[in-house]
Parts: structure tokens; sequence; C-alpha cells
């Protein structure tokens, strides 16, 4: 079996009034999904579960192919390993995806959990605009020896398609008229994409079904071509895939791993525990970057939504409020005892933790489904539709409306002057935090008075653009505990413009309990984009700003830290501040 049964403990030191209220609206959830017939209606593509309106039921109807997905693509699987084995015999080493959100954080799993197999390819994700890790990435490979997948369900996907333009350019120097045989394209049927790789003579154009979202794509040719190029056995993880499929198509509330779990979730959210925090063995971590995006892209929005907290680093119960749920997902054989023991406390404390076993990381293909199938029934519970993304078009909008501006003025216009400045490093508020204008004489001073706003229940954002780094991530990663640690609150790290398509979502059109604080630098390098009058150093920053424009005009609580021009030595100078007025305030 790929999953064992999941286990939502509560073990009361609480009053049990409020713990037992807890365990029986989740006993009444079940028994209504069962009366209610919600398994055979989801599985029937009843739209009208989540929405009544019409125009609402027919885009949700467009979005449920992902239902069948494990016994469609069981039937793709020979032409894709087939595919797969045609590209190691051509002698290539290397296969980088260029995707966004759902389309590329499937492959950052499976880049991270599995190693590729001897003779097949070495797997790169590029989802940055950065030109420092676009950079990074052409260090480790050579284009000539590169299959690059350009993977977008709409075909208009901005960043993929200027990675395209500029990898392509790469190879043509290494290989002349020949270089679109160096690339395939995942997309949907007729879309831009698909007729660029016509034109461009890719070595395969793969089309994936349309009534198919993005984060709900693993299952796909978005997830399994990528897997299948590095070696892993993808027949396997569709078998796991098939036996939660049928598990979650065939069983009653109670003991239906996705319905089960989706209740768990839902009933937690409505009942003010709507912080999921992830506890993974070591060898998924990388799958809560994938189950953080599906969670706060489908449940984030009307106000409502499920916010995930991915890679913390678990604490005592004296740091956490009432608001958390636990979710520990652990490989029979992977044991971290630490983790184990520091959940065990959390649930003695009164914290629900849920539970799940797996054997082994292939049955991943399992898992993947019955978070899909969850995510779908707490959307069902917390009354959204888990399907669309009202809100992910803003930030794009106003990408592109500062990308305008900047060609005819060659440089982007600050709207506000910063509410204070220290050497390099300079602070910009938006939304609700420009009532804080002018009221602090220092960075720390204005950090500490927006960071004292925060009450239990709410979360902290942190979210740099800046080329990701081991030693810049050690730095925030502590930052961000710090916060936790000291107001009780949960907290969290992605990176622009990643983000945009995961918690961008959640972010404006979920729960207004959001604290963001926004990174940028200066720090820029020119990077051509071919065809475009704009460099990548450009397209990075305007997505950021048009971020916070985004999240200012939502009137959320929002600042952003500008670092000058050196992103490590403003961000060394930024925490040293805050270090200093955290230790001022200890001896007060």
């Amino acid at each position: 079996m790929p999953s064992t049964k999941k286990v939502f403990s509560i073990i009361p030191d609480k009053p049990q009034d409020l713990v037992q209220g807890f365990k029986t609206e989740l006993a009444q959830a079940e028994q209504q999904l069962d009366s209610q017939h919600i398994r055979e209606r989801l599985y029937q593509k009843e739209a009208a579960l989540w929405k009544s309106d019409k125009e609402s039921q027919q885009k949700i109807a467009d979005r449920l192919g992902w239902l069948q997905l494990p016994e469609h693509s069981a039937g793709r699987v020979a032409d894709i390993t087939a595919f797969a084995k045609e590209v190691k015999k051509a002698g290539l080493k290397y296969a980088v995806l260029l995707g966004m959100g759902g389309s590329s954080l499937c492959s950052e799993v499976a880049r991270e959990t599995f190693a590729s197999k001897r003779g097949y390819l070495k797997l790169f994700v590029l989802d940055d605009t950065d030109p420092a890790a676009i950079q990074a990435l052409e260090k480790q490979i050579k284009p000539e020896q590169t299959l690059f997948i350009v993977a977008s369900k709409s075909g208009t996907t901005k960043e993929s398609l200027s990675f395209f333009r500029y990898f392509y350019e790469q190879v043509k120097k290494k290989v002349g008229r020949t270089a679109g045989r160096h690339f395939i394209a995942i997309t949907d049927a007729g879309t831009p994409l698909a007729a660029l790789g016509e034109q461009y003579r890719f070595l395969r154009v793969f089309t994936n079904p349309s009534d198919i979202g993005g984060r709900y794509s693993v299952l796909s040719d978005f997830g399994l071509i990528p897997m299948a190029l590095m070696g892993i056995d993808i027949e396997a993880m569709m078998s796991s895939a098939q036996q939660m499929e049928a598990l979650c198509h065939d069983t009653k509330a109670e003991d239906n791993p996705g319905l089960d779990l989706g209740a768990e979730l839902g009933v937690a959210a409505r009942t003010g525990r709507d912080k999921l925090t992830f506890a993974l063995s070591p060898s998924i971590a990388a799958l809560g970057y994938w189950i953080e995006q599906l969670i706060a892209e489908s449940t984030g929005k009307e106000g409502k939504g499920i916010i995930p907290v991915n890679a913390e680093t678990l604490g005592p119960p004296s740091v956490y409020s009432d608001d958390r749920v636990f979710v520990h997902i652990r490989v029979a054989g992977d044991v971290d005892t630490t983790q184990v023991r520091k959940l065990k406390a959390l649930e003695e404390a009164g914290h629900p933790v849920i539970r799940v076993k797996i054997p082994d990381t292939i049955a991943l293909g399992g898992e993947y489904y019955c978070w899909e199938v969850a995510t779908a029934i707490a959307g069902l519970i917390i009354g959204i539709n888990p399907f669309d993304e009202p809100n992910v078009a803003e930030s794009k909008k106003n990408t592109d409306d500062l990308l305008q501006e900047w060609q005819s003025r060659k440089k982007f216009k600050e709207t506000t002057a910063p509410v204070v400045r220290a050497e390099d490093v300079s602070i910009y508020t938006g939304g609700a935090a420009a009532a804080q204008r002018g009221e602090a004489t220092s960075i720390a001073d204005f950090i500490s008075a927006y960071l004292q706003q925060v009450r239990p229940g709410d979360y902290v954002a942190m979210l740099p653009y800046f080329h990701r780094t081991e030693s810049r991530a050690e730095l925030l990663q502590s930052w961000r505990m710090s916060i936790r640690d000291q107001y009780r609150v949960a907290t969290t790290l992605l990176h622009g413009p990643r983000y945009l398509h995961s918690t961008g979502q959640l972010h404006k059109g979920g729960p207004d309990s959001g604290f963001y604080i926004i990174l940028t630098a200066d720090e820029a390098i020119p990077l051509p984009i071919p065809g475009e009058a704009y460099g990548f150093d450009t397209l990075h920053h305007a997505q950021a700003m048009g971020d916070f424009r985004s999240l200012s005009d939502k009137g959320r609580q929002v600042i952003r830290i500008h670092l000058g021009g050196d992103t490590d030595a403003g961000l060394k100078e930024l925490m040293a501040q805050i270090k200093l007025k955290v230790r001022a305030n200890a001896k007060r």
C-alpha cells in the first residue's frame, strides 16, 4: 500500500471542552462526507460541490482531469520511458527544467529526493529570474550536452519563455542550426509554446491534458518526463498513485486517506488551526515545496485559507500558539529521533499531529494523489473553490506595467521615499504598514515596531528577491526562527519570484493575517533577454516591485527592505542591527 492510515491525535492538557469540540467537529465532518456522498460526487466530477454559480462550475469542471490521472498517465509510461532512453542514448548529460510554480516544483522534489541513475541525465530546475541564479546554473552544465525542458501549461509564462530565448542563443552558439533539438516543450494543446516548439524545431512537443491545473499536474507529463530523464522508475510511481486512487475512490471517509486528511485540514482551519506545519523525513524534505504550493494557491482566497509552514526547525511547545496543526510524513526506516521527540512534546502539549508513514520514496506517487484529494476536500469544508487562482494575475499585471515604465524611462520610479535609511539599507512601506511612516529613527527600531504589531494567529512571511546561497539562507532562517520564538507566530521563508506562483495567491487572497517582508537589492548583473528591450535583472526587479505594489494595493501589512548594491554586505548589516536591538531589549 502506498500509505498507512493517517492518525489525527490530540492529547489534551487544554480545557476539555475545547479539545472535545474539536474532535466532535472532525467526527461530524467525516459523517457528513459520507452521508452527502461526497466521495461519489467527487469522482463524478460534480463542480457544484464547491460553487453554485454556473460560470464558476464550468471553470471547475475544466480543472478536474487530475482525478483520473493515475490511470491516464499509466498509459503514458511506455512512451515517456522510451523517450528518456533515446535521450540517454544520444549522449546528453544534463536536463534543465525551465518553468514556474506547478511546472517546476514537482521537478524540484524529484531532483532533491532521487539521484539520477547511471547514464541518465542530471536534472536542474531554473525558476529564478535573478541573473546570478542563471549564471550559477550555467557553470554546472554545458549547453551542447543539455536538454532544456520548457514547461508552461498556458504556453505564455513570461519566465519560461524568457529562459528559453536566453538558452536557445547559448546552445546556438555551440551547435548552430540544430539548436532546437536541445529543447522540448510540455504544454497544453494549441498554446503559443506549442507553436514555438514547431517554429524552432524542438526535439519534441509534449501535449498535456488541458483539464488539469498546473499545481495538480505532478502525475502528468509535467512531472513524469523530468523524472524519467533522471531514470526514476515512473512505472512504480504510477502504480503507487493507482493504488491510492483506488483507496480514495472506494473507501468511506474515516478509512479514506484523501478524504480523512482533507477533513482534518479543513476542520483544523475552520476551528482556528490554519497554520499547517510540516515535519518531513530527511529523505523527502523537498516534498514540502510542492505541498506548500498546492495548499496555499488552492485554499488562499475569499479571505480564507490554510497557511503552509515549510522548512521550519521544530521548537518547544512554548513558542507555539493555538493556531497550529502539524503533519509528520515519515519514510519507513528514515528516522529522525530529534524530530520524533519534538513532535511528541508538541502532541503532549495539546497540538494536533497528523502522522503519515510511507514505505519508500517511490510511494510519493501515492502521496501526491492523496494530497490533491485532501486539498479538494479541505476547500469544500472551508468554503472556497480550490481550483482557481484569482489573485495571481495581479502581480503579473503590475510587473508588466513596471516593465513598460522602465522601457520609457530606463529606470523604476519609487512611489514613496524610504521611511528610514542606514548606510545602503533602506525600508519602504506599503498598505497598512504605511501608517508607520516617520516613527522610527533606525532600521532596527522600525523593524521592531513593525513586528510588535503581530498578534496571535498572524504570520510573518519573509520574501527575499535575490539569488539563494547557503550563507544567505542561514542568515534568513536564523532571523525567521527568532521571530517565531519571540512573537509566537508562524513564519515562512520563500524566495521570489518562485512564490508568486505558489503562496502569492494566499498572500493576497487569503486571510488578512500576514506581515510581509520583501527584501531586494541593487546587485544587478546585466544579462539580456533576446528579443526584449530589458534584461533579466530588470525583469527580476520588476517582479519584486510588482508584488510589493500588489500587496500594498490590497492594504496588506508589507514592507520592503532594500539592501543596496552589495547583497551580502547589506544582509549582514541588517542582521547585525537586528541582533543589537534584541540584546538591548533583553537588558531592559
